[in-house]
């Protein structure tokens, strides 16, 4: 079991994050868009809450999440070809591009991974290190692939309406460049924040 959030932390953390949804459901740039992107964080977050006290996740897991929401949300807000901060970077980056859809993708990896090896560990269902890296890895580019054909479906079913959800920008490689930030956002999520989810984990165990 994970080391228990204080509860005043978690409250916090959700307050934040269901006053970013009230505020992001002010005059969005296109209503569809923005259900379509912060649907996760409504799923999510009733979820966590519901879940809070029989299955705790590491505060570095909850933190993770929240800040995934919120990128979530201001990109529904917006919609990521829109988000201001990525057109500040695509200015300083030169890029041809506003980039904030990539950063979204990033944490569709990292957070991902958080998830996936923290209910490996838990669970006990693997015990050699590579293993469980290799199928935290599978499982993020899983998620990925499965959110790309939601956005392939979404663009079927409302054609020219699903522009905005989708943010290609015009680039022809968009799938593929969105998978491969995911696979970075694991890979980052293994090197970077490994060591702290295992302290995490052992002291509450």
């Amino acid at each position: 079991m994970s080391s228990p959030v204080k509860p005043a932390w978690f409250i916090a953390g959700c307050g934040l994050i269901v006053l970013a949804l009230a505020v992001s459901a002010v005059q969005p740039y296109d209503a569809a868009t923005w259900l379509l992107e912060v649907l996760p964080v409504l799923i999510a977050l009733p979820l966590l809450w519901w879940t809070r006290e029989r299955h705790p996740l590491t505060p570095l897991l909850y933190g993770a999440i929240a800040l995934h929401a919120l990128v979530l949300i201001i990109g529904g807000h917006y919609t990521y070809a829109r988000v201001p901060l990525g057109f500040d970077l695509q200015q300083w980056l030169g890029l041809q591009r506003n980039p904030y859809d990539r950063i979204g993708h990033l944490f569709q990896g990292l957070v991902p991974a958080l998830i996936a090896r923290e209910v490996l560990l838990r669970g006990a269902y693997i015990r050699t290190r590579g293993m469980l890296n290799f199928v935290v890895v599978c499982a993020v580019m899983f998620v990925s692939s499965v959110y790309e054909l939601i956005e392939w479906g979404t663009a079927l079913a409302f054609g020219q309406g699903a522009v905005e959800f989708l943010g290609t920008q015009g680039d022809p490689w968009d799938t593929q460049s969105d998978m491969f930030c995911a696979l970075i956002g694991s890979l980052l999520s293994l090197l970077l924040l490994s060591r702290w989810q295992d302290r995490q984990l052992r002291r509450g165990s």
